[in-house]
């Protein structure tokens, strides 16, 4: 369909534009009911074009014996006015469909398509046929406005230029941008399906709370909030781990949260004050079940929503389909630093010389494992592109953790690399309350050193471990990094609806 969709507007235009349809709109509410709303659809535009995909019949009659009457409803993108005659495509959530119009069918009601503009949203009724270019159409027999768009929508052929824009206005990006609806519907579709497949595996959905006395579960700065009837500090959750174990401890023995953590941390392209998590709990697994778990999960969602497990994310092909490597971090951190023997893997001293010569500042309150980490996020975590399991990491760098029966000072834990970036952290949970205890007692030391991240005592977890927490496996995906992976997007806030942004000045 031809349409006039006009030039690029400047600031000036723009507010010429707005003020014509206030205009248009102060005349409607002169006339009656401007925002009327007693129309019911019955048909989706989407739904009918999938219908009649194959339909090759020139008339209504023909498209499936009889004439078709339809009611649709939608934003107009594109419009043609001929004069007795003239040609719109409205969209609703499942598609756009064109409308032909014409006054002797229409009578007054053509008037009202005379005066459209694009974003207004209008209700249409009458027959499907088909137009002489084979176009599925709907002959208008009646036409309503809805609602009125007072600001115009951005030229249909530059969009939204403006990325930051994008993300400000999501609500015209997600008119005039198909991919972006697309992302957001995959991203529904990837949750549905990980709650599905962890529904067949009886895993019980619970919900902890959002507002926490003591932060914990994760090695992160919190946000501080205050309740005020309770004159209480509280804080905006960092991961429901603590919570989840209690749970376990309580006999709930497969549980899982998917909701929102708050983190007071950067804002990148990996990273959101707040995100998604899917975190669960497995009593009787260890952590190298758990690995098997999580391959299974995302390989069999990938299946589920994409019909496939190969992609492309972020430069890189990646194939979810063969068996995911697993690799010690002690042996990745060799394998790209040769220089590191064996032996400076547990030495200080030489672990903080290496640093030193590959420009890693060095605290004097890092061990060897957190020496250890800080050399592999450094030289080998962005060199993982295809999916990889981290394991075997320090005691220093997972107070949650069990330690190993084989191996001091190493804990029964994982990490999941995909082009270079984190999408899944689990291990066997540490269940000795004395041992956790101590722990806890070394964080509440670091974060009196000045490490803000470090984690606070939590006496009432402990009172619970003490009561008794089986042998248990954990298990938490970044759903947002999950959905950037399954959809190809470069940056987390392609794949949240309403990412963090600085407020706009004035």
């Amino acid at each position: 369909m031809t349409d006039q969709t006009p030039a690029p507007q400047t600031h000036t235009d723009e507010n010429f534009l707005i003020a014509e349809r206030r205009a248009k709109l102060t005349a409607l509410r002169g006339e009656g009911i401007a925002f009327p709303n007693d129309f019911r659809r019955s048909d989706y535009a989407g739904d009918l074009q999938a219908q009649y995909a194959d339909a090759e019949q020139w008339n209504a009659e023909a498209l499936d014996g009889k004439a078709h009457r339809v009611a649709l409803a939608g934003r107009v993108l594109l419009k043609r006015d001929m004069g007795k005659a003239g040609f719109a495509q409205i969209q609703d959530e499942s598609g756009r469909i064109q409308l032909w119009l014409k006054k002797d069918l229409l009578g007054d009601a053509y008037d009202v398509f005379k005066n459209l503009d694009l974003g207004d949203i209008v209700s249409v009724e009458g027959e499907l046929t088909r137009t002489r270019t084979g176009e599925l159409s709907v002959r208008a027999s009646s036409l309503r406005l809805l609602t009125k768009a007072l600001r115009p929508l951005p030229d249909k052929f530059h969009g939204m230029a403006d990325v930051e824009q994008r993300y400000r206005q999501r609500y015209v990006d997600l008119i005039v941008t198909p991919e972006a609806r697309d992302v957001f519907v995959k991203r529904s579709k990837i949750i549905r399906a990980m709650r599905a497949w962890l529904d067949t595996r009886r895993f019980l959905e619970v919900e902890t709370p959002m507002m926490h006395y003591i932060p914990g579960g994760a090695a992160a700065k919190p946000f501080v909030t205050h309740h005020n009837a309770l004159d209480l500090q509280l804080y905006l959750r960092v991961a429901p781990e603590l919570y989840l174990k209690r749970l376990v401890v309580g006999g709930l023995e497969r549980v899982y949260e998917i909701n929102r953590n708050f983190r007071n941390e950067g804002v990148s392209t990996r990273h959101n004050p707040e995100f998604t998590m899917l975190e669960l709990y497995e009593a009787y697994a260890t952590y190298t079940q758990i690995m098997d778990l999580t391959e299974g999960l995302i390989r069999d969602v990938a299946v589920e929503v994409l019909g496939t497990t190969q992609m492309h994310w972020d430069g890189a092909d990646i194939d979810l389909g063969p068996t995911f490597r697993r690799w010690r971090l002690d042996e990745a951190v060799r394998h790209y630093n040769p220089e590191i023997s064996v032996a400076d893997c547990r030495d200080r001293d030489a672990l903080a010389a290496h640093c030193k010569r590959l420009g890693i500042p060095v605290k004097a309150d890092y061990g060897w494992g957190k020496l250890l980490l800080e050399i592999f996020e450094k030289t080998a975590e962005h060199q993982l592109v295809q999916p990889t399991f981290i394991t075997h990491y320090p005691v220093e760098v997972s107070p949650l953790a069990r330690e190993s029966d084989d191996e001091k000072g190493i804990t029964d834990r994982f990490e999941l690399f995909v082009n270079g970036k984190e999408l899944a952290n689990g291990f066997s949970e540490l269940n000795d309350p004395e041992d956790q205890a101590e722990r806890f007692r070394a964080q509440v030391a670091a974060k009196e050193g000045g490490d803000d991240e470090a984690m606070h005592y939590d006496a009432d977890y402990i009172r619970a471990l003490e009561v008794g927490l089986p042998p248990t496996g954990g298990l938490g995906i970044g759903i947002d990094r999950l959905v950037m992976l399954m959809t190809g997007s470069a940056s987390i806030r392609d794949v949240l609806l309403f990412p963090y942004m600085r407020p706009e000045v004035g």
